[in-house]
């Protein structure tokens, strides 16, 4: 057996689940940096998924495809925001009716699609080729590393970059900085000029937008087999505890992701990691497939639990007025 071959497929297995789950911290991030908590991460990728690969498809477009996945998901970040923003609605209420809102209509898309003809992947050529592989020149090269991380889809390096632009743009410019102000305390930033509610909406829609972007990117991964499973099942979720997990920081979160995507991959490479080193990791092929299923749950529920001891110890990068609605009058 190619032991070689075999660790270069866990390594890009491992950022094959990790990007998902980075698209979805990362636009988070950026909502909570505003101050809203929006528990409709799920719902929101569901959303980006269905109408980012059906309009893709149709069009045989895959940026067409990735731009209609960022609007229908800044769609769902607007409504959150006039409810939460505007109508000062309960900010966890509507997260968790968002996200039931998202999976009804993912599934109501999806079923009346399939009854009447669903679009496969396979018969649209611009989405299929570009969704192939690109390799980074001399990168890929590296040997067992390379391929395994420098030769991946376009969501790949794009969902890296989003990343690093967030992380720079919340430290290093003007608008970031205003943002952080508004999250920290609206009032205060409001007293200087910022308008506190035209903040909250841009970045909101805008975070929403880039959890869209990973539900698509699910979809594709997964070549559009539309069942009687959602998509994105339950990464969204994760998502939210990787924002705490990665300390409100975008940079972070690309490491956050990928021991995620470590776990994930266990359950899809575990028996053949197994089978190349049967004297150091065959007790891999011991352990049942409900216990990796279930790994990465489990990982999240430890994650809370460590980054909350964390927080207590004053290292959090937590909004001071996360999940609190600005009432301009009060200030």
């Amino acid at each position: 057996m190619d032991k070689v071959g075999v660790i270069t497929s866990f390594i890009h297995n491992i950022v094959v689940y990790n990007i998902p789950l980075l698209y979805g911290t990362v636009g988070e991030i950026m909502v909570e940096k505003s101050g809203s908590l929006n528990l409709g991460v799920e719902g929101t990728m569901a959303v980006g998924a269905i109408f980012g690969y059906i309009f893709g498809c149709y069009a045989n477009s895959l940026g067409l495809g990735i731009v209609s996945a960022f609007l229908l998901g800044a769609l769902c970040g607007l409504l959150f925001a006039v409810l939460t923003v505007s109508f000062q609605a309960n900010q966890n209420i509507t997260g968790l009716t968002l996200t039931t809102f998202g999976l009804g209509i993912y599934f109501f898309v999806g079923n009346g699609l399939k009854a009447s003809g669903w679009p496969a992947m396979n018969d649209y050529e611009n989405v299929k080729e570009g969704f192939e592989e690109i390799s980074i020149p001399l990168l890929s090269k590296i040997p067992v590393v390379g391929e395994g991380l420098f030769s991946h889809n376009i969501f790949v390096y794009l969902g890296i970059l989003i990343a690093i632009a967030m992380w720079w743009y919340l430290k290093h410019t003007p608008m970031g900085l205003r943002l952080r102000a508004v999250g920290e305390n609206p009032g205060a930033a409001d007293s200087v000029g910022i308008n506190v509610k035209l903040m909250k909406y841009i970045h909101i829609c805008i975070g929403c937008g880039i959890m869209g972007i990973g539900g698509y990117y699910m979809a594709l991964n997964m070549s559009g087999s539309f069942n009687s499973s959602c998509w994105i099942n339950g990464y969204g979720w994760i998502a939210v505890a990787l924002v705490i997990f990665a300390n409100w920081s975008p940079a972070v979160a690309i490491l956050g992701t990928f021991v995620f995507g470590f776990f994930n991959t266990l359950r899809a490479s575990g028996t053949s990691l197994a089978n190349a080193f049967p004297e150091a990791l065959g007790w891999l092929a011991d352990i049942p497939t409900q216990l990796y299923q279930a790994l990465p749950f489990i990982i999240t529920a430890i994650v809370l639990v460590v980054t909350s001891i964390r927080n207590k110890r004053g290292s959090s990068g937590l909004p001071a007025a996360l999940g609190l609605n600005y009432f301009r009058e009060e200030r």
